[in-house]
C-alpha cells in the first residue's frame, strides 16, 4: 500500500506506511524532521514504534552528519535465514531435544563461549581493527569491562531481548533455519560511547535540539571519522556473528537429523545500521533503525513474533521509502507492560505448537506484545513482494 499518513510539522515531511502509530512515536518522528541535516524526508515503516531518541522502524537520510542514537547500540543487528533440503516429515516428533542441543552449543543471554570454543579463525579478521579503535578511544574499556577480550568470546552467540534462533517450515513444508542477532557487547559499548561523545561535541548547541538523543557527529571532524570506522567494524562483526551462529547450528543439526544440503543461498541482512547511498539526486548517510534495505531484487527477512509467521521477501525498490521496508512486526507493548498484562499461561497458549521456553523470563516476548505481522505486510505491499511464508516450530530466545 502507498504512504498512509504524512506529517508536516518539521523542516521536512515524515511519510508513514501505517495508521497504527502511538503518540510517543509520532512525536519522535516530528523531532527528527526538525533537524537541519535531514535530506528530503523521513520514512516510517509499518512496524514503527517508540525508541530512544529516534523511532524504531524509521529510515533517516542525513547530509554530512550521522546521529549515533539513530543507529543505536545494537549496531548491525539483523537477520539470517537459509532453506535446507529437509522436509517436515524428516524431523523428530519431539523437538525438545533438538532445541536443547542448539541451546547447549550456542550461548544465549549474557553467556559467551569458553576459551576452548572461541571461533579463532572468524575473529582474526577483526582483531587489528578493534585494537586500533580501542587504542584511539581507550575510554571504551570503561563502558564494558574486559570488552577488549569479550568480543572474541561473544562472536557466534545470540544475546538476549528479542534475539532468537528458529527452525521454521514454509508452505511446502521445507525446513528453514532463521536467526536474529547483532554486534553483542562490543557493539553496545561503541554505540553508547559515541552517543555520549556526540552530545559532548555539540556543546552549547545541544540545547537547540528537540531531543538530546538526536545529537549528531558532523563530517570533517575527527570523532565523525572515528565513528564511521567503529560503526563499520561493528556492522561487519554483527554480520560475522550471525554467520558463525549459523555454522554452529548447522553442525548441531547434522548430528541430530538426516543428511541435508543447503538449498537456498543464505540471506544475511542488517536492520540497525548506516550506509552511504544516493537518493533523490544526493549522496547521503542512510540510517535504517529497525528497517531493512529493499532495493529492487534485494532479498530480506521480516519476522513476526515467537508465535506468528515470518516472511522471506524481495524488494521492489520503492523510492519514497528510500528502498526500505519493515524489519519485523514491531512492538505494541513495552516489556514492562507485557509482563504486567500477561501471565505464563498466556504465553503457553499463544505459543501452542512451538517448541520453546514458556517461562516468565521470556514473558516480555509474548506474541501479544507485538503488532499483527499480517497487517504490517499488507501495509508494505508497495515495498516488497512475499516469496515465502514461514511458521516456526522451534524458537530459542536469549
Amino acid at each position: 500500500m502507498p504512504v498512509k499518513k504524512i506529517i508536516n510539522e518539521g523542516k521536512v515531511p515524515v511519510k508513514i506506511y501505517t495508521d497504527e502509530i502511538d503518540d510517543s512515536a509520532y512525536r519522535q518522528l516530528c523531532n527528527i524532521s526538525q533537524l537541519d541535516i535531514i535530506h528530503s524526508h523521513v520514512a516510517a515503516m509499518p512496524d514503527v514504534h517508540c525508541g530512544i531518541g529516534a523511532t524504531v522502524g524509521s529510515v533517516i537520510p542525513t547530509k554530512k552528519a550521522i546521529i549515533p542514537a539513530a543507529v543505536g547500540v545494537d549496531i548491525g543487528c539483523g537477520m539470517q535465514a537459509i532453506r535446507l533440503s529437509l522436509k517436515a516429515y524428516q524431523l523428530p516428533n519431539n523437538l525438545k531435544n533438538l532445541r536443547l542441543a542448539i541451546e547447549e552449543k550456542v550461548p544465549v543471554g549474557f553467556d559467551a563461549h569458553g576459551s576452548d570454543d572461541i571461533r579463532i579463525n572468524a575473529c582474526m579478521p577483526f582483531k587489528k581493527g578493534i585494537d586500533a579503535i580501542l587504542e584511539t578511544h581507550p575510554q571504551l574499556l570503561k563502558i564494558a569491562k574486559n570488552i577488549d577480550k569479550k568480543w572474541m568470546n561473544q562472536l557466534g552467540t545470540l544475546g538476549g531481548g528479542n534475539h532468537f534462533i528458529e527452525l521454521c517450515l514454509d508452505e511446502q513444508q521445507h525446513v528453514w533455519v532463521m536467526l536474529h542477532s547483532g554486534s553483542r557487547g562490543i557493539g553496545n559499548a561503541i554505540g553508547t560511547y559515541f552517543i555520549d561523545l556526540a552530545k559532548k561535541d555539540m556543546g552549547i548547541h545541544l540545547k537547540d535540539l528537540p531531543d538530546k538523543d538526536l545529537a549528531y557527529l558532523q563530517e570533517g571532524t575527527q570523532h565523525f571519522q572515528d565513528y564511521v570506522t567503529a560503526v563499520q567494524w561493528a556492522q561487519d562483526y554483527a554480520y560475522a556473528n550471525r554467520q558463525e551462529m549459523m555454522n554452529i547450528i548447522l553442525e548441531v543439526l547434522r548430528g541430530h537429523l538426516p543428511p541435508f544440503a543447503i538449498e537456498k543461498e543464505a540471506i544475511n541482512c542488517h536492520h540497525n545500521y548506516v550506509a552511504i547511498e544516493t537518493h533523490f539526486g544526493e549522496s547521503v548517510y542512510v540510517t535504517r533503525k529497525g528497517a531493512i534495505r529493499a532495493e529492487k531484487g534485494d532479498l530480506g527477512i521480516i519476522p513476526g513474533s515467537m508465535g506468528a509467521c515470518s516472511y522471506i521477501v524481495r524488494g521492489k525498490g520503492n523510492k519514497t521509502a528510500f528502498h526500505s521496508c519493515a524489519h519485523g512486526a514491531g512492538r505494541l507493548l513495552s516489556r514492562n507492560e507485557a509482563r504486567r498484562r500477561f501471565q505464563t499461561k498466556d504465553l503457553i497458549a499463544q505459543t501452542k505448537g512451538v517448541e520453546c521456553r514458556k517461562d516468565k523470563q521470556v514473558l516480555d516476548e509474548i506474541p501479544s506484545a507485538y503488532k499483527n505481522i499480517d497487517t504490517v505486510m499488507e501495509n508494505q505491499s508497495d515495498l516488497v513482494e512475499v516469496l515465502y511464508q514461514l511458521k516456526q516450530i522451534i524458537c530459542i530466545k536469549g
